[in-house]
């Protein structure tokens, strides 16, 4: 049996973590969490999680210096990252994927169905 694909969610909203880690756990992901950037950044390092699903405004570490740090450690760069935010201005999505995100969803016009789609999709490759 293959092991689960690990997903961590670094997210400060509690609905959305709570939303997320029902429908990843029943769709057989095992699911880690991150309240802010500063402690998403310590669970990369110590989890390396399958797949990272970042929010990007955050306390103590906003998800793009997440990002940023990330794709500056050997270890952990090349982590798939699919950012999920509220913020959906062009110039957002752009930014995110030209900081080395593999997809950029917006929450309020993403359902939960297309999120795990694309988890299942970036955590496979």
């Amino acid at each position: 049996m293959s092991k689960k694909p690990k997903i961590l969610m670094i997210e400060d909203n509690a609905y959305y973590r709570k939303i997320y880690r029902n429908k990843l756990t029943l769709a057989g992901f095992e699911f880690i969490e991150a309240i802010n950037g500063q402690e998403g950044l310590n669970k990369i390092i110590s989890e390396k999680p399958d797949l990272i699903l970042l929010d990007i405004i955050l306390p103590r570490k906003n998800g793009l210096d997440v990002l940023i740090e990330m794709k500056k450690n050997k270890k952990i760069k090349d982590i798939p990252v699919i950012i999920l935010s509220i913020l959906g201005q062009k110039s957002d999505v752009k930014k995110g994927l030209s900081l080395g995100a593999q997809d950029y969803l917006v929450k309020t016009k993403t359902t939960l169905s297309e999120v795990i789609d694309k988890i299942k999709k970036w955590s496979e490759t």
